[in-house]
Formats: structure tokens, sequence, C-alpha cells
């Protein structure tokens, strides 16, 4: 733990956290006034399309980019006032698996330096052979033959470089990992593999996880909650059966409607979404979603609605969710 701080229920809480980024046309908001929390040994599923700002929320929850505004709470402490040391430590609490297994591993290392790189940078063992050691313990964690000890990523598949990263995360013995996409470059039966092996690790440890995805089916099989982002904000966010039997947000709900459904003789009322995904990049006033929504009036262009809680653990962000909620 850092320092004196004890153990609260949420290892992880992000209040009115904001991310812009400076660019030709503006300030691109990235993130963009977020509140979220994680249980301790729960999983918190993050989804939405393709940039609306899930993987920049990850990096800045997990310290490798800079936040614009706002708080983030690790074990009661607001983690963006850490001091050096503070920061030091909380790398080692702290942990990602990225998406692509291959483009985050060193090509000139092999299983072995890729694995122990965490722990010789940290100084965790004194002796070699403890280090070989533990270096063996991990891979015979994560699934990977001895064997493999010399091999370097180029020789292996994508399920077995995606062990490799989530061993260097496992190095330190770490409280919270974000998992961003980390399954999504992979084919069907390896996501399996990683997935299973996930959870076993969560239950045998007590990891806490921030999964981030865009695949609705992945995030639903390993999430305990599940917050829905939309250009940078939050817009839904329950526990995983509430969300996916009742939907309130128009967004969410489109969002379930495209995921497809096995049995042929079973109808679903797919909701098409009209109109364009607005810019993040100096976003006007109002509900972002406004645009392409079928419920939106004058209110919703001129004031942003605040994430509120509708039912107990259920909150979404809409001028409208209790009307919503009533018509579902």
């Amino acid at each position: 733990m850092i320092g004196t701080i004890e153990k609260t229920d949420s290892i992880v809480e992000v209040r009115r956290l904001k991310k812009y980024f400076q660019v030709a046309g503006g300030l691109l908001h990235a993130v963009d006034d977020v509140t979220v929390s994680i249980p301790r040994g729960k999983t918190l599923g993050l989804v939405g399309e393709s940039g609306c700002g899930k993987s920049t929320l990850g990096r800045v929850v997990i310290g490798l980019i800079g936040a614009t505004g706002g708080e983030i709470f690790f074990n009661g402490k607001d983690s963006l006032k850490y001091s050096p040391a503070e920061r030091v430590q909380f790398r080692k609490h702290a942990q990602i698996v990225f998406q692509d297994p291959f483009s985050s591993l060193n090509p000139r290392m092999t299983v072995s330096q890729l694995i122990a790189e965490p722990m010789v940078i940290n100084k965790a063992y004194a002796q070699r052979s403890e280090l070989d050691r533990k270096v063996k313990k991990l891979m015979d964690t994560v699934g990977l033959a001895e064997r493999l000890i010399n091999s370097f990523p180029h020789e292996l598949d994508g399920g077995r470089r995606q062990r490799i990263g989530i061993a260097r995360a496992l190095a330190l013995e770490p409280e919270f990992i974000v998992l961003d996409e980390p399954v999504s470059a992979l084919d069907v039966c390896i996501q399996a593999q990683i997935l299973n092996l996930l959870g076993e690790l969560k239950k045998e440890r007590g990891y806490t996880y921030l999964f981030i995805s865009h695949n609705l089916s992945v995030v639903r099989y390993v999430s305990d909650e599940i917050a829905v982002m939309y250009l940078g904000q939050v817009v839904e966010k329950a526990d995983n059966l509430r969300l996916f039997q009742d939907p309130v947000h128009p967004y969410t709900q489109a969002l379930l409607s495209a995921i497809p459904v096995a049995r042929l003789n079973r109808k679903k009322n797919r909701i098409l979404l009209e109109g364009d995904v607005p810019s993040p990049v100096n976003p006007p006033p109002g509900c972002r979603f406004a645009g392409r929504c079928a419920y939106r009036q004058d209110i919703c262009t001129k004031q942003t609605p605040e994430l509120q809680e509708i039912e107990p653990s259920h909150f979404v962000a809409c001028h409208f969710a209790r009307n919503l909620r009533v018509h579902a």
C-alpha cells in the first residue's frame, strides 16, 4: 500500500475527470467531466464507439498521461497530488495491459527478459536466482510453457504475446489493472482463453479491473458493472444484468440493439442512429448525443445533463431519463 492509506470499498474513484488535448482547431475534449468508481475486487467494463475516450480515460487513471482537471482517488488518496516517491509506489500497485501485445513488447528481449524487466527496474529481488524463480512462476500462472523462456515475441502467436503482457502486469503484484482492449487483436478461441485466465486471476487474487472494450459481448462476460461512454462522457452506468435487461439512455439502447442474435427465429428491433457524431473539438453546450437522439427537446441543446441515479446503482445522463425509464 502507498504510505499509511487504509483500504477503502472503492479502490479507484474518479471525480469530474477531464483530459483535453490542444489541436489545430482548438481543444479536443477526449475525457470530459467523468465520474465513476470501481469497488475493490470488481470489474468495471467501459464501452463505447472508437474515439469516445475509453483508452484515454484508462491511461489518465493509470498515470500514463496527465489530467487536465478533476480528481483520481486510489485507496482514498488523490493520485494527481502524489509526491515523486508516492508515484513510484503507485506504479507498483496499478498496472496496464495494452491492446496490441506485439507493439507493446520489446522485440529484442526474450520472454524471460520481458517478464523480469518490471522487477529489475524496481529492484524487487537482490538475487538473480530469486528473480528467475519468480519469472518461471509468472509464466506458469499465465499459462506460458517454460520451454518458451528464451523465445522472442516474433516467434510467438498473439495469445502467447498477450500472456507475456499479463505476466508483466502481475510481476509487481498490483491491486488494480487497466485492461485496454486486451483481446480485440486475438481470434475468438484465444480470446476465450485470455478472458478465462483474467477471470481466474481475479477470483484467486482479488484483482480489481478496468476493462476497456468496444465488444459488448466480451464486456458482458467479464464485468460486474458497465459504464457506457459517448464522446468523452459517461452516459449510463449500471450493474451488468441491469444494463443489458433495462437500458435507459437512447445511446445505450442503440448499442445493445446492434448485438447480433444467434437464433434465426428471434426477431430483434435494430435502432438505427441518424446524423453524424459531433466533433469533440470545442463541443457545443448541451447533450452531445442530442443531434442523433429521437427524444431530444430544446433543453438538450442548451444544458448538459448530469449523471443522475434513477434507481439504486443505476446512473443515466439524460434530461428525460426518468420518463424513458417509465416508458421502457
